[in-house]
């Protein structure tokens, strides 16, 4: 696994691919930037698979998590629609106190096994966002590394071995894992008008979740950050991502 050095030129992301696999912790990770791309893709005819890791059941201080879960499954797929994912899956680790570990490990192989990608998404893993002061979600932290392994032990038929009995074949064509909205973004894809609406109208879906942040002006949001990553990668609407590849 190799990461292309950090300050580089901004580069394009390669789009020479056919099925991707977007793995993240909770419902509304996809949607601060990488749904758009996702729109993008998705508009190429490309398949975009997104997984889950937990049901974002911890995510609403004044609900309940089993309340929460439900509302917030029903609020990604809807958001997941809005840019063509046909697939949404989840996993049922706990909200908030993911752990770094073999089970995630195990379940992160698993999936990439089952669908065989061959780009990997997520968002930003990180101690910060960029431009950010609050230190980042404890379950980013956990998954970034996390997923990484998960990809090199997907290839590696002599670990998890019990999966083989299972008919998940070891997949090694993962070409590359791009996390969004990271500060140490090195690889940007060009968003058109139609693709930066889409990925709005996905942030828009998770409502419940988002009349619950306090000082969040959502659809100022998206258009604001596509300019910065456009006006950093040399275009006039883009999203960021680091990008390492295997």
């Amino acid at each position: 696994m190799t990461q292309t050095t950090e300050n580089s030129v901004p580069r394009p992301l390669p789009e020479d691919w056919e099925r991707a696999l977007a793995v993240v912790a909770h419902p509304d990770d996809l949607e601060f930037g990488s749904s758009s791309a996702i729109a993008r893709w998705t508009g190429q005819g490309k398949d975009v698979v997104e997984l889950l890791v937990t049901k974002g059941e911890a995510g609403i201080d004044g609900m309940a998590p089993e309340e929460c879960a439900p509302l917030r499954m029903a609020e990604q797929r809807a958001s997941a629609a809005a840019v063509g994912a046909a697939t949404v899956e989840f996993l049922d680790f706990p909200d908030g106190t993911l752990e770094y570990g073999l089970p995630l490990r195990a379940a992160l192989a698993a999936a990439i096994r089952r669908h065989r990608p061959e780009v990997v998404v997520s968002i930003n893993f990180r101690d910060h966002f960029p431009g950010a002061n609050g230190f980042n979600h404890a379950d980013h932290r956990v998954l970034g590394p996390a997923l990484l392994d998960a990809v090199r032990d997907a290839a590696n038929r002599w670990v998890f071995r019990e999966q083989l009995d299972e008919g998940l074949r070891p997949w090694s064509g993962v070409r590359f894992v791009a996390f969004g909205a990271s500060p140490r973004a090195t690889h940007y894809v060009e968003l058109g008008e139609d693709d930066l609406a889409a990925g709005v109208a996905s942030l828009d879906a998770h409502e419940v979740y988002l009349s619950n942040l306090s000082g969040f002006d959502q659809k100022a949001f998206l258009p604001r950050a596509a300019a910065r990553s456009g006006e950093w990668a040399g275009v006039p609407l883009a999203t960021a991502f680091e990008v390492f590849e295997t």
